[in-house]
């Protein structure tokens, strides 16, 4: 476990799904000691699963606008998160010319669910836990609200 770091980016492919949740919890979590963003390597709307999964533990995603790599200075962030392999390269790419650390966290796509509503959204509620159980192992209990 290591320290929550100043200036945190987590990022993935679409940034409609797994790096505006993770930001989304990060923020509840970890916001009171660091800044946090996201971004993906192209940026599309916020996902509606993804944000009524936010919902259920009181984080409103819906307003939040995609972004991707071009949008941010890699020399601002201290660590860089990815959350889907396409996105892991695009960071180290990013990072090349940057003194920032990169972890690569896989987690699941839960939009390759297919199903009824209720099955869908039970996926995305799954990958919100799988973050949210990576949060808390890598940076520790938080100092502010929970989730």
């Amino acid at each position: 476990m290591k320290a929550v770091p100043v200036s945190l980016l987590f990022a993935c492919s679409e940034n409609s799904i797994r790096s505006p949740m993770a930001e989304a919890l990060a923020r509840r979590l970890y916001g009171a000691q660091a800044y946090i963003d996201s971004v993906g390597v192209r940026a599309n709307e916020i996902d509606g699963f993804a944000a009524a999964a936010l919902d259920e533990v009181g984080i409103d995603l819906h307003r939040r606008e995609g972004k991707t790599f071009d949008d941010v200075d890699p020399s601002s962030f201290e660590l860089i998160v990815t959350l889907s392999p396409e996105a892991h390269h695009r960071a180290l790419e990013f990072t090349r010319a940057a003194a920032v650390e990169v972890e690569y966290w896989p987690v699941t796509d839960p939009s390759a669910v297919e199903g009824s509503r209720e099955m869908r959204l039970d996926a995305y509620r799954r990958t919100r836990d799988q973050i949210l159980v990576r949060l808390k192992a890598r940076f520790g209990a938080p100092s502010g609200p929970s989730v």
